[in-house]
């Protein structure tokens, strides 16, 4: 179980690197946080979820996924 628990802390922290790296006066595309999502292999909610959490805000987007 600890394993598993690991696991998900490194991808919730590679998540939020990502955003981080990825924001510009704390916003992101929703073009950028989808495609963070698919390359991750995260949900589009886990992506939109660390966004709010950091206060980057996803904007322009396209299908109201965030």
């Amino acid at each position: 179980m600890y394993k598993l628990y690991a696991r998900v802390m490194e991808m919730k922290d590679r998540v939020e690197e990502e955003v981080k790296k990825m924001a510009v006066k704390n916003k992101i595309s929703c073009e950028i946080a989808r495609a963070i999502a698919e390359d991750l292999g995260v949900t589009y909610e886990t992506v939109g979820k660390t966004a709010d959490r950091l206060k980057v805000k996803i904007t322009n987007c396209q299908l109201g996924c965030f």
